[in-house]
């Protein structure tokens, strides 16, 4: 099995660009939420720490964006990341037959979770387009956005260690046709 990894800032395209590849897909902040939604466990850990700000099972994210700070975000990912790896164990087992499959993890480098033997691709997207994207979410925060991207390594670090770039600020349509041509390069 091939791991195609895609890195790049928040708001990217990352998990548009995964689902154009239609390999199987672990998309990692799908998988956080499905924690969120679904693991008992993990909320009696996030209450635990955070008793006065998390409630109520299913946990819900804007209880989690108001306690963000650099030191809680470290706490949050101490608790939720062995829970992601786990998820992303189980799905690389699951598809081992498979010639490809795409990893959609945004800290995939800082939380060491890649291998050398990983086709890396940026995601790249100009900064005024991202900061659209996310604002279209309805969810934007600037303090917010500043601490998950402090999480991330630089980006020129990220470029240098991909194989490939993707540029996503363009249609749909060039999306598409950069997929086609890493995709006949990677003989598929």
């Amino acid at each position: 099995m091939i791991r195609i990894a895609l890195i790049g800032s928040i708001g990217a395209g990352k998990t548009f660009v995964s689902k154009c590849f239609k390999y199987p897909l672990f998309n990692a902040d799908q998988e956080v939420n499905k924690i969120y939604k679904k693991n008992k466990t993990c909320f009696k850990e996030l209450k635990k720490k955070f008793p006065s700000k998390i409630k109520n099972f299913p946990i819900l994210k804007s209880e989690l964006r108001n306690i963000l700070t650099k030191r809680n975000i470290r706490v949050i990912s101490k608790i939720v990341h062995p829970y992601v790896r786990k998820n992303l164990e189980d799905f690389l087992k699951k598809n081992s037959s498979k010639k490809y499959v795409i990893l959609d993890i945004p800290l995939l480098i800082e939380n060491k979770l890649n291998k050398k033997s990983d086709i890396l691709i940026y995601v790249k997207t100009q900064k005024k387009i991202i900061l659209k994207r996310l604002k279209k979410r309805g969810n934007y925060n600037k303090k917010f956005f500043k601490i998950l991207e402090d999480q991330q390594i630089n980006k020129f670090k990220k470029i240098k260690l991909s194989n490939f770039i993707i540029d996503n600020s363009y249609n749909k349509k060039n999306i598409i046709k950069q997929v086609r041509k890493i995709k006949k390069y990677l003989n598929d």
